[in-house]
């Protein structure tokens, strides 16, 4: 539980909210806009689907759309893409379906939104006042009772009675649950040549090469291999052969990787281990405790969730047809 300690006069003043005449397309709603919203509270949260970040905040803004709904708060995402699939608006619905995502989604595919509020972030908050004024913001993760007094203070100044005290309780689930914060010690790595850091090419295949895994080197913390035929694409590593394997040695609870098939009418199976070994209790919620899975959609799965104690680990996928596409890697 907890008290609003911050009065409306507390908020700074930081200009009008931007249009969102931008967006391409909306989900759940017809075009929105803060002038049309002139008397209602208005959130605007930045996302995109794939990013951990921002799941990971889902389950706060998703409750607060719902607590503060009949009170006038309007919860607006703005999803504006990082990978290419994710221009793709059949993408994106089913991705917020999935998520119970109920709430309207600009589709901000040309960045259009994201440069008018010049936002850098994945999640961001901006809250906005009964007279269109941005009050508060909030970049990343966490800091959310304090988003939610905004909320709480925002609707009383705009003459909402009955605005209680007590924080909205939050049911993340899978990879909502929050980060493992003291065990995190891998980040984010990329898989495709524009952005991949720590790929090891001495110690397994060369890009667009095919050579046994015999003879590979041990993986250093955070570095990461393929063995098998893959071609890199500025976005991603592609597997042009059956059988081909991601290895990478983490530190985190968590494991996951953005991935699909490159053509949804073929889904591609996949086995993923842990230290060698079929992950079991580990396993995330995209594979059974054998490790297997199926690629179907352009997605993040989940695909490790170990318990403690929390050590250096050699986590591998082995993808059994080609057709896979492999963007990045993320930890919780």
């Amino acid at each position: 539980m907890g008290r609003l300690i911050h009065r409306g006069g507390d908020l700074p003043d930081e200009g009008r909210s931007p249009s969102l005449a931008g967006a391409t397309a909306w989900v759940n709603s017809p075009p929105l806009d803060p002038e049309q919203l002139r008397g209602r509270v208005v959130v605007v949260n930045f996302c995109t689907y794939t990013c951990i970040n921002w799941l990971r905040s889902l389950p706060y803004v998703r409750a607060w759309s719902r607590a503060y709904e009949h009170d006038g708060l309007v919860v607006i995402g703005a999803h504006t893409p990082e990978f290419s699939f994710e221009h793709d608006i059949e993408n994106v619905q089913r991705a917020l379906k999935e998520m119970d995502v109920t709430y309207p989604v600009a589709v901000d595919n040309d960045y259009a939104v994201w440069n008018a509020f010049s936002n850098n972030y994945w999640p961001a908050l901006y809250f906005i006042d009964a007279e269109g004024r941005i009050r508060h913001h909030a970049f990343g993760e966490g800091d959310y009772e304090r988003s939610e007094h905004v909320i709480k203070q925002l609707l009383r100044d705009a003459g909402v009675d009955g605005v209680g005290d007590e924080l909205t309780p939050v049911d993340p689930r899978g990879p909502e649950v929050a980060a493992d914060w003291d065990d995190l010690e891998s980040p984010e790595e990329y898989l495709g040549a524009r952005r991949a850091q720590t790929y090891d090419a001495s110690e397994g295949a060369g890009w667009g090469e095919h050579r046994s895994e015999e003879g590979t080197k041990p993986l250093r913390r955070n570095h990461w291999t393929l063995m098998g035929n893959w071609t890199m694409t500025p976005e991603a590593a592609v597997l042009n052969e059956p059988n081909g394997r991601i290895a990478f040695r983490f530190h985190a609870r968590d494991v996951h990787l953005v991935m699909g098939p490159a053509d949804r009418a073929m889904p591609v199976p996949f086995r993923v281990t842990i230290d060698g070994t079929a992950p079991g209790a580990s396993a995330g919620t995209d594979v059974d405790e054998d490790g297997a899975g199926i690629l179907e959609d352009q997605r993040m799965y989940q695909l490790i969730r170990q318990g403690r104690p929390i050590d250096d680990r050699t986590f591998a996928i082995e993808f059994l047809d080609r057709g896979a596409e492999a963007f990045a890697f993320t930890f919780g």
